[in-house]
């Protein structure tokens, strides 16, 4: 199978150097290009990409209202942000945007392929330790500039096994370590994160962590 990707980035060097990368694997495909978050909303429509690899800070409409929008009206087309990190003060908003993980971009080129392919198959970036640190430092952290969130899904109708499950997922555990942690199967894991999606509405696993915390069933180390 292979995954369709849309690169979005103002810098043409950097898109350049990702269609390189990516166009030597053979489960990958670079369908589209563009340079800022309208255009990067109209390709999503027109080309249908598996994965929009979506940079944050662009002029014109900025990747994190591409992404809101993108993730809004293409329920199948899933979004990886590029972030610097250290000094990107937009990831929280990118996350509760619809974003289901990061690329750093100074990554190993590697890691970058398989980012995409996680992401592609349907899972998020939680578990690699740079999620973590920046759902720590994020997550408690709303967005001045955006609207208090509404409509945001109640925890009720869910087991106690499912609520001990969020929370796990919440503290960023894969599902071999929260099989390990409850001393269930990982099936049983697979079986209750289901749930837990389709309970709360949550699009992927990146938006149950954001919900966890939003609960204040987890909160970010000090």
């Amino acid at each position: 199978m292979t995954f369709r990707v849309l690169l979005v980035d103002d810098q043409p060097l950097v898109r350049a150097s990702l269609q390189m990368v990516i166009t030597d694997a053979p489960d990958l495909e670079v369908v589209g290009e563009a340079g800022g978050g309208a255009e990067a909303v109209r390709l999503t429509a027109e080309l249908a990409p598996d994965v929009v690899v979506m940079d944050i800070r662009m002029p014109g409409m900025d990747g994190i209202e591409a992404t809101r929008l993108i993730t809004a009206e293409h329920r199948t087309a899933r979004v990886v942000v590029l972030t610097t990190f250290d000094d990107d003060d937009y990831v929280y908003a990118a996350l509760r945007a619809g974003a289901s993980g990061f690329l750093v971009k100074d990554m190993a080129l590697d890691d970058i392929l398989a980012a995409i392919r996680i992401v592609a198959a349907g899972d998020s970036l939680i578990a690699p330790s740079v999620t973590r640190r920046l759902i720590a430092e994020f997550a408690n952290r709303p967005d001045p500039a955006a609207a208090p969130p509404t409509g945001r899904p109640s925890l009720e109708g869910i087991t106690d096994r499912e609520h001990e499950v969020l929370v796990l997922v919440g503290r960023g555990l894969s599902n071999s370590e929260i099989a390990a942690e409850m001393f269930i199967s990982m099936a049983t894991v697979k079986t209750y994160v289901t749930r837990l999606l389709a309970k709360l509405d949550a699009r992927d696993r990146v938006q149950l962590v954001i919900l966890a915390y939003e609960k204040g069933l987890v909160t970010p180390p000090r």
